[in-house]
């Protein structure tokens, strides 16, 4: 696709060219696909079902699991590459009834062919684990036992056959329906500013006008928008609290977070650690800068509208396009030739859409398609430097999609902890490379202020995210939450996150209401304090000069699902489960503020 001129003076911004995965929504390529894909998958079912099992010789089992996998992994990504296009080509305009039907016509399919595999999971996780150990000493086959030991940690929450298949498909009108409900109605909400109508993204940006009027009439309009349809949200997040709540006591997972810390492969015990640790902090951090940003703008106390307010005009300049592109990769290249390579695909290659357009979807992702293939990144640019940041924050997971690609569809993807880490990485190089062209104490002054400001809404804000969803979910079990139940826990939570500097009156209660990972992807969040805090410990060993530091991260990302954090942060000499860990990181935060104390006294 071309580029579109966007009106603010940033600079022809990318759409993203899908044609890698199929030409278009009728393509007959895309047809034939789903066709052998249907095919493929019933040969495979009717090949392998009921007989995965250790009835069979060691040497059996371990020829007839590799081949069974081998066959898997390529429906897998067929399936895959079929979901990505169906979603890439939705997501840029929600708002198209064309492409709503196209989306949820094709995601129903895939749903229903993927019922016929979910027999392999059951079988293999119904073999004795002595003989599987054995099984796995057939060297072709143990390129494959992170996959089968990951299937395996879902043993005792797995259901029937028949029961899953039900699960399934009833997902299509259950969960992916009511996700599907939020995305359009926040795509299609205008609110009204000096009576001219916006997006969702562009009043969010109005929320870091240097201009206190704009910055309040834009935090209006959001509370007014979201006041009007409150129950709605109200409604989704009951239903998928309680859609959830009834998922988890069917696979006897205790806590609501469980499943996502399974999926993490990380222990809830680390997870403990990082929030308690984090909310510990919360006076050293949050209370303490935002009492300091107070003071510099000549206030008592920071409206909520004002949080992320620049700090002078200058902080908030338009950065162009093509600045923001040669800031990030620059920012790359200088750490490594090939990361910085890696990245310059995705602007040369077109595998970015960029501007904030009316039905699209807010916000920023990077997707990894399949590892056939590529990652594909969407960003809602409005030319502030938050949005370069943003830029190489969807940059990193990019990088870290295509070097992790080469294990194949299985074992790609990382947990999100670790893959969180390679976003946050990114940012901070892209940070310092700023930082290391300051030329004044005024403008390092600002570079420090505005990375404080992204950790403490990377670590502060997703921890306190974190805590209203356990809440949440929580009180759930108790019965139907009212919207001033749900107003009352975010209120409250908010407040204790962000401290007595910062005044959030009666307008901010609906606010919960628009952040998508609630809905999406429940207990998310914590993995983005998770990667800025290991991303603080790397950082620091990578500026100290370690030997081989760059070689060493590149492998912890080529790792992709391969490895657990142990074994990735071991040649760092970090440790997740030890607590201190998580205060060596936040320190680093503390010292920033320490040093924009010291900036204001001199």
């Amino acid at each position: 696709m071309s580029n579109i001129k966007n009106i603010k003076n940033i600079g022809d911004l990318p759409r993203w060219d899908l044609t890698d995965l199929y030409p278009s929504p009728e393509s007959e390529i895309l047809s034939k696909d789903i066709e052998d894909l249907r095919v493929n998958i019933k040969n495979f079912s009717n090949e392998y079902k009921g007989n995965i099992t250790d009835k069979l010789s060691i040497d059996e089992l371990g020829l007839v699991l590799y081949g069974a996998i081998c066959q898997y992994e390529k429906i897998s990504e067929k399936m895959g590459q079929i979901g990505s296009y169906a979603t890439l080509y939705h997501v840029t305009d929600t708002s198209s009834s064309e492409r709503s039907k196209f989306y949820g016509d094709t995601i129903s399919r895939l749903t229903d062919l993927s019922n016929d595999l979910i027999f392999f999971d059951l079988e293999l996780n119904q073999l004795d684990d002595d003989i599987l150990l054995k099984a796995l000493d057939n060297i072709k086959l143990s390129k494959y036992r992170p996959w089968i030991e990951n299937v395996r940690k879902y043993k005792k929450h797995q259901l029937s056959d028949q029961l899953e298949r039900l699960l399934q498909e009833k997902s299509v009108t259950g969960s992916h329906a009511w996700n599907r409900l939020f995305d359009q109605t926040m795509a299609g909400f205008q609110f009204t500013i000096d009576d001219k109508p916006y997006s969702l993204e562009p009043t969010l940006s109005f929320l870091l006008s240097p201009d206190e009027t704009i910055r309040k009439k834009a935090a209006d309009a959001l509370s007014s928008k979201f006041a009007e349809n409150i129950s709605l949200f109200t409604l989704i997040t009951n239903t998928l609290a309680k859609d959830k709540s009834i998922s988890d006591n069917i696979r006897k997972y205790e806590e609501p977070s469980d499943s996502r810390h399974l999926a993490n492969n990380i222990e809830p015990e680390v997870v403990q650690a990082l929030v308690k640790s984090v909310s510990e902090s919360y006076p050293k951090l949050s209370h303490r800068y935002y009492a300091l940003k107070a003071k510099w703008l000549g206030k008592e106390k920071l409206n909520y509208w004002d949080r992320n307010a620049p700090l002078s005009l200058n902080d908030n300049e338009i950065i162009s396009w093509d600045e923001a592109k040669n800031i990030v990769i620059e920012s790359y290249s200088s750490f490594s030739e090939e990361i910085g390579d890696i990245a310059n695909q995705f602007f040369s290659n077109n595998w970015i859409d960029a501007p904030s357009l009316e039905g699209k979807v807010s916000g920023a992702f990077a997707h990894p398609t399949t590892p056939n293939k590529h990652p594909y990144i969407l960003l809602n640019y409005q030319g502030r430097a938050r949005d370069v940041m943003t830029l190489a924050h969807e940059l990193g997971h990019g990088i870290h999609q295509t070097l992790s690609s080469r294990h194949g569809p299985l074992m790609a993807n990382a947990p999100l902890t670790v893959s969180e880490t390679a976003s946050v990485f990114g940012e901070m190089l892209t940070y310092q490379k700023l930082l290391s062209k300051a030329d004044s104490k005024e403008s390092k002054r600002m570079l420090i202020a505005s990375k404080v400001e992204d950790m403490l809404n990377t670590v502060v804000r997703q921890i306190s995210f974190y805590q209203f969803e356990e809440s949440i979910h929580k009180e759930r079990k108790n019965g139907e939450l009212t919207t001033e139940d749900i107003n009352s826990i975010w209120m409250k939570i908010q407040k204790d996150s962000l401290g007595p500097a910062v005044n959030i009156d009666d307008n901010y209660k609906y606010y919960w209401c628009y952040i998508p990972h609630f809905i999406h992807s429940p207990f998310y969040v914590y993995a983005y304090a998770f990667g800025d805090c290991l991303v603080n410990s790397l950082y620091a060993i990578y500026r100290d000069s370690s030997t081989n530091f760059v070689e060493k991260y590149i492998d912890l990302l080529k790792a992709g699902a391969t490895k657990h954090h142990t074994e990735l942060l071991s040649p760092f000499n970090l440790d997740a489960l030890n607590p201190e860990f998580w205060k060596a990181g936040l320190s680093l935060i503390e010292n920033m503020i320490d040093e924009l104390e010291v900036i204001e006294k001199d």
